[in-house]
């Protein structure tokens, strides 16, 4: 998993690799960065001597943060029974986006690709600790399964069965847009949205669309999804008519086309699209504020 880091450079970089490993396990930037300081910490805390026996310190720290994000992903099950309404994974801004306010230089650090993306975070959720990470780690950063089963105390070949089990839960997706249409799909979402256009809207809305928000608690919000692509349509123009003062902006979310609300140049809601054959098939909806700060300016 790599070679002894001597400057500055790779330590950069190790990091940035750790923190890319943990957001996708956790699907919290937050507790990302907590479990990456922790790994960290407890590098510091061994004898001088014992970490010159390691012979490689990002692989040590790679397997360290990955056994800490799978003790948080045990216990936060039972948080997340608790938590108020459905729980969404936190979205991203891109970095390189133009005018993009407010992108944190945690977030920064996140390679966004199809790993981030709304849909694949949320399908992580469904699966069990332990095939999560075996997922992640082989299938997204390509560590082999004799290195995973040091993070899960698992043989090689059951670290290889609890991935393909993981694999499994992951539905074969139509045929999917590309990042052109997905992003004119969202642009006339938004356009009618803007305008409270129902019928255009339940035209760009798959009949059997989705939409799941996310407010913990701390903001008002539906609590259960909405099925169906009228109910949707019906619910976000009851939604513009309450708040008539809120402006949208098409942004990129976690890599992909979205949308946000601000209100007086804040975000207050980060809307995360998928799109297939040209129509919106799940929205997720992200509102509570602790989840909006790699957004906040």
């Amino acid at each position: 998993m790599g070679s002894v880091v001597t400057s500055t450079d790779e330590i950069t970089g190790e990091r940035r690799q750790l923190i890319n490993v943990a957001y996708r396990l956790l699907g919290s930037l937050t507790e990302a960065e907590d479990a990456v300081q922790d790994a960290y910490a407890r590098w510091y805390g061994l004898p001088r001597s014992r970490r010159e026996e390691i012979r490689s310190r990002g692989a040590w720290l790679t397997t360290v943060t990955s056994r800490i994000c799978l003790d948080l992903l045990g216990s936060a099950r039972a948080r997340r029974e608790r938590y108020v309404g459905a729980w969404l994974p936190e979205p991203l801004p891109d970095r390189t986006e133009a005018g993009q306010a407010g992108s944190s230089d945690l977030a920064d650090q996140i390679i966004q690709d199809e790993s981030v993306a709304m849909a694949f975070l949320v399908v992580l959720e469904s699966m069990t600790p332990a095939e999560r990470v075996a997922l992640v780690l082989h299938d997204v950063f390509r560590y082999p399964f004799a290195e995973i089963a040091d993070v899960l105390d698992r043989t090689p070949a059951a670290c290889k069965q609890l991935a393909a089990s993981a694999r499994r839960r992951v539905s074969v997706p139509r045929a999917p847009d590309t990042a052109v249409g997905q992003a004119d799909v969202v642009r006339q979402v938004k356009r009618a949205w803007e305008t409270r256009d129902i019928a255009a809207l339940v035209g760009l809305l798959d009949p059997a669309a989705v939409m799941t928000a996310d407010g913990g608690g701390m903001v008002d919000t539906v609590q259960r999804p909405i099925e169906g692509g009228e109910r949707i349509a019906r619910y976000m123009i009851a939604i513009a008519d309450l708040a008539p003062e809120f402006e949208l902006v098409q942004r990129s979310v976690n890599g992909v086309p979205g949308v946000v609300a601000q209100r007086a140049g804040a975000v207050m809601t980060v809307a995360s699209f998928d799109v297939a054959d040209g129509r919106v098939t799940r929205i997720w909806v992200v509102r509570n504020p602790e989840k909006l700060r790699p957004w906040a300016s």
